[in-house]
């Protein structure tokens, strides 16, 4: 497993400074770019639960699509924000990107989230875009239903994508991380929030078994793997003790750990010209995009 340390630039500091004032302002998130184009997200699929975000120049979807899990808990949506990542990551790749608006806990509890993640991904196969040229992308609680989305493919008839990447992943329904209690300063997520979310989320299922608690599963025969987490976030240990194990089963992991950063600090891609951002979309939009390219070319 290759474990790869990433300083945010300028410093830590500065980066962090950064991530906490652009949380500030998620409520009013700057407009989207004029090249931005939404719409369905595949034709002839209306009532897919999914949005279709492109950048300028984006190729069209027979020649891979990013298919991206929003987080916010399982219960919470903002589309404007998740517009803004979808716009830039594809832009970093060269694709659209099909953002699933997946049903919401607690109304909607597992495996409702999951079902409509697999719905989305199955959808664009029957319409033509070959597995090889799919990754799947996920935030937090969105990290989460694309790793229990893999397993409950692997275990089906329907052939994998050719990766997938998280940011800040939630592994572990039992909450048993020993990061979760260490307390990081600038990170706000905690053992009674996990706790609450994730109870409402399961909705009586168990919190030690797979696909809903990804950790708890046989993690053997996954596609390759970049798992991005913040080195000073309650959810650290969640990403590396899933790595660590799915590496042990034979699965190929990359770890990208930013070092001092907090949870879902991927969300500074909104500001265009933040340095620590750019990194980011650099990274891991090469990520894909060499996995789209190497897949369909082999």
């Amino acid at each position: 497993m290759d474990v790869n340390h990433i300083t945010a630039e300028p410093d830590p500091d500065t980066a962090v400074a950064a991530y906490t004032s652009q949380l500030a302002r998620l409520d009013a998130p700057p407009a989207l770019p004029g090249d931005a184009e939404l719409g369905p997200a595949l034709p002839e699929a209306a009532d897919l639960p999914a949005v279709r975000v492109s950048a300028a120049g984006a190729a069209p979807a027979a020649e891979g699509v990013v298919i991206y899990v929003h987080g916010g808990g399982f219960e919470h949506r903002t589309p404007k924000v998740i517009n803004l990542v979808a716009h830039r990551f594809s832009r970093a790749v060269g694709r659209p990107v099909l953002s699933v608006h997946y049903r919401l806990a607690p109304d909607h509890p597992y495996p409702a989230p999951l079902e409509d993640v697999l719905t989305v991904y199955r959808t664009a196969l029957d319409q033509g875009v070959p597995a090889e040229r799919i990754v799947l992308l996920g935030e937090s609680s969105g990290a989460a239903l694309v790793l229990s989305a893999l397993l409950a493919i692997r275990d089906s008839d329907t052939p994998l994508p050719a990766g997938a990447v998280t940011f800040s992943a939630m592994t572990d329904m039992t909450v048993s991380s020993p990061s979760v209690d260490a307390d990081p300063p600038h990170d706000a997520v905690e053992r009674a929030m996990l706790t609450d979310l994730i109870g409402r989320y399961l909705g009586g299922a168990r919190a030690d078994e797979a696909p809903q608690s990804p950790l708890h599963g046989s993690l053997e025969g996954l596609p390759p793997l970049l798992m991005a987490v913040g080195g000073a976030e309650a959810l650290r240990d969640d990403t590396l003790r899933f790595a660590e194990s799915a590496d042990a089963a034979g699965s190929t992991v990359e770890v990208d750990v930013y070092d001092a950063m907090p949870h879902v600090f991927h969300l500074l891609t909104i500001d265009e010209d933040d340095p620590t951002g750019g990194k980011v979309l650099e990274r891991t939009g090469a990520w894909i995009a060499s996995r789209i390219r190497g897949a369909g070319s082999a």
